[in-house]
C-alpha cells in the first residue's frame, strides 16, 4: 500500500517508532502534492509529539496566540495534591499555610509561527513512547466505511442526512474557521469536547500541539474520556488535561489507559487518589509502562534509596517524578546539598521522601537563594540542614512574600531568636496573615501572653485545640477576631496604595 513514514523524533540513543499511513488517508494527502489548502499543504511532515519532551523541570512562559499559557509541563498542580496527602499531621489540616513559589528559567520568547508550521514542526520524543498498537490514529478504514460510519455517528446532519458543509461549519465555529481549515468530519468531536468547557481558542491550542487529535472519531473519544472519569478524574479537569496532552484522545482503553491505571494501583496508591494523579500528570500515558515507568520506580528504590513501601506516597506527593530523568535530577541535587551543607545521603533521601518536588527545583534560582537567606539571618549549615530535613518545602517558599516577613515578625513581634526555627521549622510554612499574626494578637488581647519570647508551640495545633489549650475561649470568638483583623489589615494596605 502506498504511503510514507510517520516519524517520531526521539533521543539519539533510542530507535524511532514508525507508523505507515494508507494513501487514501487525509494525513497522507497532507504531505502529497495534491491541491489542498495552503494551511495543510505546508505541513509536509507530521510528528507525534508529546508535552513531556523536555526533562527540565522549569516551565517556560510560553503563550498561545490568545495570550494563554501553553506549557508542556505538569508542575503547577503539585501543591494542591500535596495538601490533600498529609492526613497524619495535625498542623497540616488547616488552610492557613504559606503559598508555594515555582522557579522558572527565563527564556527568550520565540517569534510567533503560523499554525500550519507548528503542525509540521518536529518535536522531541522519548523512545519509550506508547506502542503503535496503543495509538489510534483514526484513519485506517477505507473511504466507504468511513463515510457510512460518519453518517451514522455524526451529531451534525442536515435534513437529508448528510454531513454539514464547510460553510455551515464556519457558522458553527467562526473563530476556529478563521485560524484553520476545519474538516466537517471534525464537528461531532468538537461538539462533544465543548461539553467539557473547551472553546474555539482551546481547539486552536490542541491543533497547534497535536493536530491528529482532532481527527478522532467522536465515539472513540467518548469511550476514552468516560473511562478516565470512571477512575476518578473530575469532569472539570478533562479540559486542562486535553490542553496539555491532546494525544489522550488517541490512547486506546484496553492497550494503554487500563495498563497505566493498573500500574498506579500496583504502587499501592488508593483508588481515591488515582484520578488526581492522572489529572496532574496526563503525560504519563505516553510513557511505556515496562520500558519507562517501572524502571523509574526501580531507580527510586535501588539508586535513590526510597523504601519500597514509601514509593506510592512519593508518587502521590509528586506524580511528575514518574516522567523525569531521575538520574540527572537526583545526582545533581544530592551532590549540591552534600557539598554546600555537608548533607549526608540519608538526610537528602528524607528530603526527597517528604517533599519529592525538590527534584524539580532549580539549584540556582531555588536552592541557593533560600540557603543564603537562612545564612544571612544567623543560621549555620548544620541548623539549615535540620530545617530543610524537617521541612523541605522551605526551598519552595517566596523570599519576599514569605520568608523575610516571617523572620521580621519572629524577631520584632514575637521576641524570639532565629535558633528557635530548628525546633519549630513549621513556623516558616504557616501563613503570617491567617495563622501567625491572628493567634499572637488574640492571645495578647486576652492577656494570655507572658513576658518574654512568644511560645511558637501555640501556632502548631488546629483552631479548636488552640482555643481550648491556649485561649480558653470558643472557636467562634477567635474566628470573629481573625476576620476583623484581616479586614483591618486589608483596609490599611488599601489606604497605603492610594
Amino acid at each position: 500500500m502506498a504511503g510514507f513514514s510517520f516519524t517520531c523524533c526521539s533521543c539519539l540513543i533510542n530507535p524511532p517508532i514508525l507508523f505507515t499511513l494508507p494513501s487514501e488517508s487525509p494525513l497522507f494527502l497532507l504531505g502529497s502534492g495534491k491541491d489542498y489548502p495552503a494551511t495543510r499543504r505546508r505541513a509536509r511532515k507530521l510528528v507525534v509529539s508529546n508535552a513531556h519532551s523536555n526533562p527540565k523541570i522549569i516551565n517556560p512562559k510560553k503563550k498561545s496566540r490568545y495570550g494563554q499559557t501553553l506549557s508542556p509541563y505538569d508542575s503547577d498542580e503539585e501543591q494542591e495534591l500535596h495538601d490533600e496527602s498529609d492526613d497524619d499531621d495535625d498542623w497540616l489540616l488547616n488552610d492557613d499555610f504559606a503559598e508555594v513559589t515555582e522557579y522558572e528559567k527565563k527564556k527568550p520568547k520565540s517569534q510567533k509561527q503560523t499554525i500550519a508550521k507548528k503542525a509540521g514542526k518536529k518535536e522531541n520524543l522519548r523512545s519509550w513512547e506508547t506502542d503503535e498498537e496503543d495509538l489510534d490514529i483514526g484513519i485506517t478504514q477505507n473511504a466507504s466505511d468511513k463515510k457510512k460510519k460518519l453518517e451514522k455517528d455524526s451529531w451534525r446532519l442536515d435534513g437529508r442526512g448528510k454531513v454539514s458543509s464547510r460553510k455551515h461549519v464556519a457558522k458553527l465555529y467562526p473563530r476556529l474557521s478563521e485560524e484553520i481549515d476545519i474538516d466537517p468530519k471534525w464537528v461531532p468531536l468538537l461538539d462533544y469536547l465543548s461539553t467539557f468547557g473547551l472553546k474555539e481558542s482551546h481547539f486552536v491550542q490542541m491543533y497547534e500541539r497535536h493536530m491528529p487529535s482532532l481527527q478522532i472519531n467522536v465515539l472513540s473519544a467518548q469511550e476514552r474520556l468516560d473511562y478516565l472519569l470512571s477512575v476518578g478524574v473530575k469532569h472539570r479537569d478533562i479540559k486542562r488535561m486535553l490542553l496539555r496532552q491532546p494525544q489522550i484522545l488517541q490512547y486506546t482503553v484496553e492497550n494503554n489507559l487500563k495498563a497505566h491505571i493498573s500500574f498506579l494501583m500496583g504502587l499501592g496508591i488508593p483508588n481515591s487518589k488515582i484520578g488526581q494523579i492522572v489529572a496532574v500528570t496526563p503525560s504519563l500515558f505516553s510513557y511505556s509502562v515496562e520500558n519507562s515507568l517501572r524502571p523509574t520506580i526501580r531507580y527510586l528504590i535501588e539508586e535513590v534509596g526510597i523504601n519500597e513501601n514509601d514509593v506510592g506516597k512519593v508518587v502521590q506527593l509528586s506524580p511528575q517524578i514518574l516522567v523525569q530523568r531521575l538520574d540527572i535530577t537526583w545526582n545533581t541535587r544530592y551532590m549540591f546539598l552534600s557539598k554546600e551543607l555537608g548533607a549526608p545521603r540519608d538526610s537528602v533521601v528524607k528530603m526527597v521522601k517528604r517533599h519529592p518536588q525538590i527534584l524539580h527545583y532549580s539549584i540556582d534560582d531555588g536552592f541557593l537563594p533560600r540557603i543564603n537567606f537562612l545564612r544571612s539571618i544567623g543560621m549555620c549549615n548544620s541548623d539549615i540542614l535540620k530545617v530543610l530535613t524537617s521541612l523541605t518545602q522551605v526551598l519552595s517558599l517566596s523570599l519576599e512574600d514569605n520568608l523575610k516577613p516571617k523572620y521580621m515578625y519572629l524577631v520584632n513581634e514575637l521576641k524570639n531568636e532565629v535558633h528557635i526555627l530548628t525546633k519549630y521549622p513549621m513556623y516558616l510554612s504557616l501563613s503570617l496573615d491567617q495563622r501567625i499574626r491572628p493567634r499572637h494578637r488574640f492571645l495578647v488581647e486576652l492577656k494570655k501572653v507572658r513576658k518574654g519570647p512568644f511560645p511558637l508551640s501555640s501556632l502548631v495545633p488546629n483552631d479548636e485545640s488552640f482555643c481550648q489549650q491556649w485561649a480558653g475561649t470558643s472557636v467562634d470568638k477567635y474566628l470573629a477576631f481573625r476576620q476583623r483583623l484581616l479586614l483591618k489589615d486589608f483596609a490599611n494596605k488599601y489606604e497605603k496604595r492610594r
